[in-house]
Order: C-alpha cells, then structure tokens, then sequence
C-alpha cells in the first residue's frame, strides 16, 4: 500500500474517529485505482448522523478536507460513507 494512500486512510479515521461516540466501531477500507481511490467509511449505527451532520455538512467538510489532502499527493481521492447493516 503507497505511504500516500495510508495516510489519507488514516486522516479520514483520525477525523471520524473525534466526531463519534463509538470511537472502536470507526472502519476506513480503501478501494485503490490507478489515479484515485475510494474510501469507504463505516461507523456505529448510532454515530451515523453525527458523521453526515445537517442536511450533510459535516460529511462534506470531511469531503472538502480530503480533496485538499488527495491533490497534495496527485490522486483523486472519493469518500464513500457504507451505512451499518442492522
């Protein structure tokens, strides 16, 4: 796995991880592309709308973050929130 990619993972984590009750219940999978990667981030059911925020503020500020992060290191980077299963 690039050092870039790891630590773009570990960005989105560092930053759920501060926003959520659950803190243990935090995942970041990454799905790696040539020029751009998916992460996908799942959190506790209950810690859900504390991760989007109202009407998706917060998980677009997450989003905004990680732009500026990914063109720092030349990948499109693409965060993907996975609802929980019940």
């Amino acid at each position: 796995m690039p050092i870039a990619n790891q630590s773009l993972k570990d960005l989105v984590e560092q930053i759920a991880r501060v926003l959520v009750d659950n803190p243990e219940a935090v995942r970041v999978q990454e799905v790696d592309g040539e020029r751009s990667c998916v992460l996908e981030l799942s959190v506790a059911k209950e810690d859900l709308g504390k991760v989007i925020g109202k009407d998706g503020r917060t998980a677009r500020a997450i989003r905004t973050i990680l732009s500026a992060a990914s063109a720092k290191v030349r990948k499109r980077a693409i965060l993907e929130i996975i609802e929980p299963m019940a």
